[in-house]
């Protein structure tokens, strides 16, 4: 069984848009939501669905997460605990996929989807039913997924005063690549109780890689 190619954007064209999203979480006070620590980049939703994804060296990288409502694909001890039948989400994968696999099930997490980037394209294994990505809501997945994310996190937040970003302050924000300032954040948030300071030190951690 071969594996499926998919229409994602490379790890080096996510890192902005994954950066801005841990800028406002982390001023906020919610770094642990949206975060980069060392290799792997990091985002929950705070109900339990999430995404991490592992830079593995040369140029690769594997993604790997779960949507306990909508992943209808279920591996290893998830087809076991809920009696469905498994889906190999490792069907035809290279053996460099696996040890980020094991790493998530050893910290008792379920997999509903695993994908992974050769350098130049991401690809999982074959199957037709809903692992369960696109339901996860990563904000950087796309730019019109970002500025709705941070707007929805800043408008009605508390401290902020009801404000809405400005657009080009959002962009400035993913144009900075994780390089972000002070000054970048609070284009952003404003001066308000929120920390400025905490969400440019979050956005550096995506420099890592």
């Amino acid at each position: 069984m071969g594996l499926v190619t998919l229409d994602l954007p490379a790890p080096a064209q996510l890192r902005g848009r994954w950066a801005a999203f841990a800028v406002v979480c982390a001023a906020r006070g919610w770094g642990a939501d949206c975060c980069a620590r060392g290799s792997v980049w990091h985002f929950d939703d705070g109900g339990g669905n999430w995404v991490d994804l592992h830079h593995v060296g040369e140029g690769r990288a594997v993604m790997v997460g779960n949507d306990h409502e909508y992943s209808e694909t279920y591996y290893g001890p998830a087809a076991e605990y809920f009696g469905e039948e498994e889906t190999d989400l490792l069907a035809g994968a290279p053996d460099w996929w696996r040890p980020v696999v094991s790493q998530a099930m050893a910290a008792d997490a379920y997999v509903g989807f695993v994908y992974g980037f050769d350098g130049a394209r991401w690809q999982r294994a074959e199957y037709d039913l809903a692992d369960g990505f696109l339901s996860v809501g990563l904000p950087a997945l796309n730019a019109d997924r970002i500025h709705k994310s941070v707007v929805s996190l800043t408008r009605t937040a508390p401290g902020l005063g009801g404000a809405e970003p400005r657009t080009d302050a959002i962009d400035a924000l993913i144009a900075a690549d994780g390089d972000v300032t002070e000054a970048h954040v609070t284009a952003v948030i404003g001066k308000g109780g929120w920390d400025a300071a905490a969400g440019a030190a979050a956005a550096r951690e995506f420099l890592a890689v």
